[in-house]
């Protein structure tokens, strides 16, 4: 970290150069002494990703930026703050704490948070950050956090712990492969807290968690604007039994869930299915992610299209649907479709033997526009292509 990087007359340049091409400052001459070009465009870079994603660390005067990899694998604000709603208790430790966003805003409910991070310069700048964001009640500790906790006699109400799925370079895809390997260590985890939430990537395979990790009460499926960003495994200590699983579709203004458990799930059986009535219902990611195809259905009293087409269709609308809510237009088989009218729209397939570009290809669509198409396998598992207007935002 380099503290020239925060007078005021650096801060002001980067402002006012926020919206340069970075390659062109990367590759210039710096106006600053002590500071190097590729310092200022790092600067640049990782506060330009915090536009959308880190709004308050954005807004704030003062901030300063690590490289723009630890901008890619910290959680955004609207998960961090979900996230923090699971916590128990009055005192956590984050394991993996990284650029602070989670402790951050787990500090916000309680009272005492433990920041460890293993990098000496992300653990500064946390710290850093934290002070320029007036959240006092955070400690931050450059230690491995896992060396930390069992060399400590303190014990926590809740461990927070985002285990890296990159180990010497290479991907892995098992919990106990990873770093650190919170399934060897989850008697020692449980020892120290009567709460663990682990994060994992929303590529893992939930029947897989389940069969690694004990005491696993709930699996939370994060969603923000339909594209699935990470899976939370609450475990409490002394849980026995079967978890909740539940699909979180995240938004700045309406967010929406839905909890089911995976035993109700399986033991459904859908044996009508339905041409599409009045309206048509896909479901968010966190849904599809989760695999709640059935009690979905039950759930929402919607007809099922086809047994491996996952969606759905009533009469009448359905208020507060996990997903996106369509009113058709009309329905066609792929055969009589005819597309020749239609030149922008949005193209979505379900089980359905053509790529959303190779229709575009074929039928000459662009994307864009308030129409939509749903191609689709139906319930006599003819081919369908649907013309619908969204109908909630």
């Amino acid at each position: 970290m380099n503290p020239l990087i925060l007078q005021e007359e650096v801060q002001n340049y980067l402002n006012v150069h926020l919206d340069d091409d970075v390659n062109r400052i990367l590759l210039g001459k710096s106006p600053f002494a002590g500071i190097s070009p590729r310092e200022l465009a790092q600067q640049l870079e990782s506060r330009k990703k915090c536009e959308k994603k880190l709004p308050t660390w954005f807004a704030r005067k003062g901030i300063y930026y690590p490289p723009k990899i630890s901008i890619e694998q910290t959680s955004s604000e609207l998960t961090a703050r979900y996230k923090s709603t699971l916590a128990l208790g009055d005192r956590l430790i984050d394991l993996t704490g990284g650029l602070g966003v989670d402790s951050y805003y787990f500090s916000k409910r309680l009272k005492d948070v433990v920041h460890c991070e293993l990098n000496s310069e992300l653990s500064t700048i946390a710290s850093h950050n934290a002070s320029v964001l007036n959240q006092t009640n955070i400690e931050f500790l450059n230690t491995n956090g896992l060396e930390y906790l069992s060399k400590s006699d303190v014990n926590f109400d809740t461990i927070f712990v985002d285990p890296s799925r990159r180990v010497e370079s290479k991907k892995v895809f098992l919990l106990q492969d990873t770093e650190p390997n919170v399934v060897s260590n989850l008697p020692l985890l449980l020892g120290k807290a009567k709460r663990v939430i682990i994060k994992t990537s929303p590529l893992f395979d939930i029947h897989s968690g389940l069969q690694e990790l004990s005491s696993v009460k709930e699996i939370h499926v994060v969603s923000v604007k339909n594209d699935c960003k990470e899976l939370l495994w609450v475990i409490d200590a002394g849980f026995e039994g079967e978890p909740n699983i539940v699909c979180a579709a995240l938004t700045e203004s309406n967010s929406l869930f839905y909890t089911f458990e995976p035993a109700q799930e399986k033991s459904l059986r859908i044996e009508r299915f339905y041409n599409p009535l009045s309206f048509l219902y896909e479901p968010d990611v966190a849904i599809l992610k989760a695999g709640a195809f059935k009690s979905i259905a039950t759930c929402f009293h919607l007809g099922k299209l086809n047994r491996n087409t996952h969606l759905y269709t009533s009469e009448r609308i359905v208020e507060n649907f996990v997903g996106r809510v369509f009113k058709i237009r009309s329905v066609n088989t792929l055969k009589t479709f005819k597309a020749s009218g239609i030149r922008k729209a949005n193209v979505i397939t379900r089980n359905f033997p053509l790529q959303v570009e190779e229709i575009k290809k074929k039928y000459k669509i662009q994307d864009g526009g308030d129409l939509y198409l749903i191609f689709c396998t139906g319930a006599e598992n003819q081919l369908l292509a649907i013309e619908a207007e969204r109908v909630n935002s």
